[in-house]
């Protein structure tokens, strides 16, 4: 489980003191597909960031499974991302130069894992996603709904319970982005190995399929309602 107490967050911006969180307070547990909404500025990107460890709040508690995340050093920080969060980016972030199954094997071969077990754990993932035909290919000779399902292979490379998703169809058509939200749901519900998939959205279409929507507004939670899954 993941749970926010009371988070604040506030950035200056051209001199003055911007809010982008303010008391925010959720619990996202495992199994759950769960869709943020809200206008631009909203807090939607600061709230995804500080879930996955990549900002601090300035009070407040950020907590997974009891533990307290804005406890932890530089080191504990760096390790938590790596093995308790999978991102995955509205523009895919794959490397031009590697093929899909190294862009997949490649959290695990910076973790220090061999290139045999990465390869064939990146193949499984890839057959996963319904990719196993691809995995030789290039980022530029696939479509952009592949290139996000390699990218979601790589956010399961290490086996995260919590995978994180921004704007992950903002650069899809409506059918490669409807496959991947049904994709992610997937993966939440996967009774084998149950996670808490969270995505950012402006698609409110998108984020009806989930089974959770929590609104922004202004930095705080406006609404927290079951989307069509839940």
């Amino acid at each position: 489980m993941l749970e926010l107490t009371d988070v604040d967050k506030s950035y200056t911006v051209g001199g003055q003191r911007v809010c982008a969180l303010n008391s925010v307070s959720l619990r996202l547990e495992t199994g759950t597909f769960a869709s943020i909404v809200g206008p631009s500025g909203a807090g939607k990107s600061t709230l995804l960031h500080i879930l996955g460890a990549l900002d601090t709040p300035d009070t407040g508690r950020v907590e997974f499974d009891g533990r307290d995340i804005g406890g932890l050093d530089d080191n504990s920080l760096s390790e938590f991302r790596r093995h308790t969060v999978g991102f995955v980016f509205q523009f895919f972030n794959l490397l031009p130069a590697m093929s899909a199954w190294e862009n997949v094997a490649l959290p695990s071969l910076l973790d220090g894992g061999t290139l045999r077990k990465a390869k064939r754990r990146a193949l499984e993932l890839l057959s996963l996603v319904e990719l196993s035909d691809r995995a030789e290919h290039r980022p530029a000779e696939l479509s952009g709904g592949q290139m996000q399902r390699v990218a979601v292979a790589r956010a399961l490379m290490l086996d995260a319970p919590i995978i994180l998703a921004d704007e992950p169809t903002g650069n899809l058509d409506s059918k490669s982005g409807a496959q991947l939200m049904d994709l992610l749901a997937e993966i939440a519900h996967d009774s084998g190995r149950r996670r808490a998939v969270i995505t950012v959205t402006h698609n409110l279409e998108a984020a009806e399929t989930t089974d959770r929507i929590v609104t922004l507004s202004d930095g705080g939670i406006l609404s927290d309602t079951a989307g069509a899954a839940g």
